[in-house]
């Protein structure tokens, strides 16, 4: 399948409902998340964008609304952390087999600890990566806390 990705193959293996939603990405985009939801004319509110940090030396993968930052203190607390700065693109590369802009928060090669900020839980479904640039995929919060073995935590500032 042409759109399948590490993270639509677990969700399709696991019987995650959730539905997929290509667009065509600018690759002079300066913001991922905000040309998805301008590409979809969705709210920036649901659709959520996987940034990776590293608390206390051991990468973690934090989920916030593309409009909003991710809180670095409250993503270490969440993990029982004292200290957390965003991780070199390289290395967030490396450790979830994705490129950059196209980081899902499902189906990584590294199984890393997964906090979805509490605000997914306004939402009858969200948007995140489908693990390329281009391409999104809608679920439940429910579902994607649960395919993300995720937290639900209030990690977004801004």
């Amino acid at each position: 399948m042409a759109s399948g990705t590490p993270a639509t193959a677990l969700l399709t293996r696991n019987g995650v409902p959730h539905t997929l939603h290509p667009y065509a990405h600018d690759p002079r985009a300066e913001s991922f998340g905000e040309e998805a939801a301008a590409a979809l004319g969705v709210d920036p509110a649901r659709i959520f964008k996987t940034l990776i940090a590293s608390v206390d030396g051991r990468l973690t993968c934090g989920v916030v609304p593309v409009a909003r930052r991710l809180d670095l203190k409250a993503l270490a607390a969440a993990v029982g952390g004292k200290r957390a700065e965003l991780a070199e693109p390289a290395a967030a590369a490396r450790a979830t087999g994705y490129v950059v802009g196209g980081i899902s928060p499902l189906g990584q090669k590294a199984r890393l600890p997964v906090v979805v900020d509490a605000s997914a839980s306004d939402w009858a479904t969200v948007f995140v990566s489908a693990g390329r640039r281009g391409l999104q995929l809608e679920l439940t919060p429910a579902d994607l806390v649960a395919a993300a073995a995720a937290r639900l935590a209030p990690i977004a500032t801004g």
